[in-house]
């Protein structure tokens, strides 16, 4: 059954792709007209029936072609710990944008599996996901976002801009380092005994780098941490609301080149 917990507010939020590993090959990426919809899903390792959605997660670069279309992020939390196994790629600001995003949606209880598509909470993921996804993907995007990754040593150099005409609104670039195929074999709590793998989970997280004038940009060195494999990392940068936690556009997955 879904875990369930009714917790404070805070908020933060992001998107997904391949980054280059070897050489000088750089990664580019450039947002379309139309809006690419985010995914967030928040899920832990302590939680029963959180496997099922991380799969689903996992197929969101080899599925149908309105999941191919996404930028999928794992966000993993930690107010689960308590029933005995400790989450290994949680960070306490996931538990805080959680309950942020699900404030701004106008609930108080936060749950695992929880999934929100370019900001709007998505319930009954397992039939409404692929709606959700299309309502996003039909409209027109509200910003633009260019982002390059090159290899600077062991370190990855990341250059991000982000531009919108909204007016009136209070906006953010965020950009997050992900990594696919990690596994744990599960010892203790309700997933005892289970080797779990999952894709697209957030390593590094950057910002909100607001939007002043209708612009913003970035430039950040991150170094990869003990335990990451660089041959799976990933980067993701999204524009969004500030106030009400609406994704205006997001960009990664297959535009970038390894």
């Amino acid at each position: 059954m879904n875990r369930k917990l009714t917790v404070a507010c805070t908020g933060l939020a992001m998107a997904a792709l391949a980054l280059p590993t070897t050489g000088s090959a750089t990664c580019s990426l450039q947002s379309g007209t139309k809006a690419t919809p985010l995914v967030e899903l928040y899920t832990s390792e302590g939680c029963s029936s959180c496997p099922p959605a991380d799969k689903r997660l996992g197929a969101f670069t080899s599925g149908a072609q309105e999941l191919r279309d996404a930028v999928p992020l794992a966000l993993h939390v930690d107010y689960w710990d308590y029933i005995g196994w400790k989450e290994p790629y949680a960070q306490e600001r996931f538990g805080e944008r959680q309950s942020w995003l699900t404030h701004a949606n106008g609930h108080k209880t936060v749950y695992t599996p929880h999934f929100f598509v370019s900001g709007v909470e998505v319930r009954d993921w397992d039939t409404d996901l692929g709606g959700a996804l299309r309502r996003v993907g039909a409209q027109s995007a509200r910003a633009q976002i260019k982002v390059l990754v090159e290899p600077s040593g062991g370190a990855l150099s990341l250059a991000a801009t982000a531009s919108s005409a909204e007016s009136g609104a209070q906006l953010g670039l965020f950009v997050a380092v992900t990594e696919d195929k990690l596994s744990s074999h599960v010892s203790a709590g309700e997933n005892r005994g289970s080797t779990l793998t999952h894709d697209h989970v957030v390593r590094e997280w950057i910002g909100p780098i607001p939007l002043k004038d209708g612009s913003a940009q970035l430039q950040r060195t991150v170094n990869p941490g003990a335990g990451w494999n660089r041959d799976e990392l990933g980067v993701a940068a999204f524009v969004e609301d500030l106030q009400t936690g609406r994704v205006l556009q997001a960009v990664g997955g297959a535009q970038c080149l390894r």
